[in-house]
């Protein structure tokens, strides 16, 4: 007999393996591998992410990681930037190259250069120095000049393993995207490896999960294939969706209380489902603004997405959607405004 979970004990769930429920001891790199990575759209965002998932993090461990090349910001996951450890990054880059070049693929259509002699100019222009994408548009441009610079840069990425590289992502420093060759700035070749592990990673991270869940955090096809050869447990929600798990993940009771968090913008724990339900009962779009990561977001109050949070001015601003015990989640917000801008207060914009 299956057993059936509900909403409340999935987001229970979810949230003790997302370390949101109670902030975990381990080290940031750890933390990272465990999360199956995470969002890096915008580069200071796993900052904000790790403060509220770890015990004891400061912004130097991570930048520390980020220029030793322990970690790298690279397209995977949906086509987008993640922080992902270089093990995962070398193990799970090939998975993610038919996606990317589809994603892509409109926006070189119409060039006269050949994808081969591109891939070949921009792995020895790339081999020289790391480049902007304008500025490897450019160089590619004075070979075919008669190419948009823009959609030969954007050919080069979708035929050449590439990554960004510091100082973009450091704390207290910033720089443009810059892009190097993934095995040259990682010293080591891309690895050929079954998608198993990285199904196995998404569970972990986000699970129970459905296989549609699985292929919207990682935005890849046909994983039921996988899922059906793995040893897992399964369960059923309260509409009779079929959820997949690993036997041992935590799934705590669902009457454990769940203390207010803060979200950096793009964190994965609101985009990797698709049934979003267990956080976002309301289906709220979930915003998606430009910035560095580090200055607006959103948090979770009794586990559940309740607004948005945003520094300027010289104060953190609260904006709950709706009436809540404001008590908790300030005290969570001073704690926050500390570490990220000592000094600031904290002010709430009510509903």
């Amino acid at each position: 007999m299956t057993t059936m979970l509900s909403r409340r004990a999935l987001n229970r769930a979810t949230l003790a393996r997302q370390f949101l429920l109670e902030r975990e001891t381990i080290g940031a790199l750890e933390a990272i591998e465990h999360l199956g990575g995470m969002q890096a759209q915008a580069p200071l965002s796993p900052y904000v992410g790790l403060w509220s998932r770890l015990k004891t993090f400061a912004p130097e461990d991570l930048s520390a990681l980020v220029e030793e090349r322990r970690v790298v910001r690279v397209h995977l996951m949906r086509a987008t930037v993640h922080l992902v450890s270089a093990r995962d990054c070398l193990d799970w880059h090939r998975h993610f190259r038919q996606r990317l070049s589809a994603a892509i693929a409109p926006q070189i259509r119409g060039l006269s250069a050949s994808l081969d002699d591109v891939r070949d100019e921009a792995v020895r222009l790339l081999g020289e120095r790391p480049l902007t994408r304008a500025d490897l548009g450019r160089a590619l441009a004075e070979r075919w000049p008669r190419d948009d610079p823009g959609a030969l840069a954007m050919a080069a990425a979708r035929e050449v393993p590439i990554c960004q590289v510091p100082p973009r992502g450091v704390w207290g420093r910033n720089g443009p995207a810059a892009w190097a060759l993934v095995e040259t700035w990682l010293g080591e070749p891309l690895r050929t490896t079954p998608l198993d592990d990285l199904v196995l990673r998404g569970l972990g991270a986000f699970g129970p999960a459905s296989v549609a869940d699985l292929q919207m955090w990682s935005g890849l096809t046909r994983l039921s294939e996988v899922v059906g050869r793995l040893p897992l447990q399964t369960f059923k929600t309260e509409t009779n969706q079929i959820l997949y798990d690993l036997p041992a993940a935590p799934r705590p009771s669902e009457e454990v209380p769940a203390p207010p968090r803060f979200l950096p913008e793009y964190d994965n724990l609101l985009l990797s489902h698709k049934d979003r339900s267990r956080f976002n009962p309301e289906s709220r779009r979930v915003p998606l603004p430009p910035g560095t990561g580090a200055t607006t977001g959103t948090f979770l109050v009794d586990g559940l997405w309740e607004g948005t949070w945003q520094l300027r001015d010289g104060k953190l601003w609260l904006h709950p959607y709706r009436k809540i015990d404001l008590d908790p989640l300030i005290a969570e917000a001073k704690s926050l405004s500390a570490w990220l801008a000592p000094g600031a207060e904290v002010d709430v914009v009510l509903p």
